[in-house]
């Protein structure tokens, strides 16, 4: 059985995830951890739950959801893992963190680099990469068929989008990405986004004006 806990961290709101299978075996994703006290709550969990981490993925790279890579990195001694093309941006955060308040920010270098039909095994879990860019170049979504489970980052919210004016944005991009990946997966699909509550991918088809036709 698949466990998905969600936490909500740093001044955006951004949501992290502990993701695990019963084998105990976890992945953070997307670690906005930036205050010790948050950094000591998302530890607490893992500790409380008896968690081994051997993942930590990046659904992309923008600030808000890669301030915790370090702690994480050295807390669990794992490698970073995010797609390819996200990279650059990556590298870029390390200008751009200050202006956002995040002036303690230290940067790690990512040395898994994913690509597009990737799995990867979590315990006895397999989670599919599916590159999903229009947010960002090396944006990614991590899907369970099984569990009808995928993580989006910021490509899909209840009812929004992700936007599309930061640098390497594409709208058109974007909107094809959830059409074309993220929409055939099945209006089952619970969606756990990189901001704001789930939702499914059937409500997204059918109340969602950004995404309408």
């Amino acid at each position: 059985m698949l466990h998905i806990q969600c936490f909500t961290f740093n001044a955006l709101a951004e949501n992290a995830y502990v993701v695990y299978d019963d084998t105990r075996t976890c992945a953070i994703v997307d670690p906005g951890c930036y205050e010790q006290q948050e950094q000591e709550v998302l530890s607490a969990f893992i500790e409380e739950h008896a968690l081994q981490v051997t993942h930590l993925i990046n659904t992309h790279a923008h600030i808000d959801h890669i301030v915790g890579n370090q702690y994480v990195q050295a807390t669990y001694s794992v490698q970073l893992a995010l797609h390819h093309q996200e990279v650059p941006i990556l590298q870029a955060a390390i200008q751009y963190a200050p202006s956002y308040g995040f002036t303690a920010y230290r940067p790690i270098e990512a040395e898994k680099l994913l690509s597009a039909s990737d799995v990867i095994q979590l315990g006895k879990t397999p989670l599919a990469v599916l590159h999903v860019p229009g947010h960002s170049p090396g944006h990614i979504a991590l899907y369970n068929k099984q569990a009808q489970v995928c993580l989006s980052g910021d490509v899909l919210f209840r009812g929004s989008i992700g936007r599309t004016d930061l640098p390497g944005g594409d709208y058109a991009l974007l909107l094809q990405s959830i059409h074309q990946q993220l929409f055939p997966l099945g209006d089952e699909v619970v969606i756990y986004p990189g901001h704001g509550p789930t939702t499914t991918i059937g409500k997204e088809k059918s109340n969602n004006i950004f995404c309408q036709r």
